[in-house]
């Protein structure tokens, strides 16, 4: 299912064909240091992963994780969506891109667009951001986008940023 189109970009909801796109996306290294190692090593790893993960949180919230495509080529390239965990009080928004496509201004493109979609088809008033301190284009990319820091938060034996989004309406 189609969730939201930008200029260059569609986002859509995972799907077991796609577990070779996360095969890939979380074994990067950058993956396993800067988000976590989700000891995903296989396609039926992948698959486990996706029907654990974003397709049981459509499921449950209506939202998750999305899959990221080109609009010229349909490839794959990263993934951003929302993620429901029980130790926030809110939804969080998450984003990996592949490293091919870092610096392209994809993340926010897509950040911007679930943000949107969050509020308007979700009716949600607030979005929760989380970061390690030192990853300095997670923290830039979730303030340029209208987050703001509020603190800090222990997830999962480390300390993060937490940033908080609130809309008006």
């Amino acid at each position: 299912m189609i969730v939201c189109e930008t200029e260059r970009l569609i986002i859509r909801h995972f799907e077991l064909s796609d577990a070779k796109y996360i095969l890939a996306q979380l074994n990067e290294a950058s993956f396993i240091k800067s988000i976590a190692d989700k000891q995903v090593r296989s396609l039926e790893d992948a698959q486990n992963y996706l029907i654990k993960g974003p397709i049981a949180s459509y499921q449950k919230f209506g939202f998750g994780l999305n899959i990221i495509l080109l609009k010229q080529n349909g490839m794959p390239i990263g993934m951003c969506g929302l993620v429901t965990r029980s130790e926030l009080e809110h939804p969080d928004i998450g984003y990996a891109f592949l490293p091919n496509y870092w610096g392209k201004g994809y993340a926010t493109e897509a950040s911007k667009a679930v943000l949107d979609d969050a509020v308007t088809k979700h009716k949600l008033k607030t979005i929760l951001g989380v970061t390690f301190p030192e990853n300095q284009s997670s923290n830039s990319l979730l303030s340029r986008i209208g987050f703001n820091q509020t603190g800090s938060v222990e997830l999962y034996g480390s300390i993060n940023n937490l940033y908080m989004y609130q809309t008006n309406s």
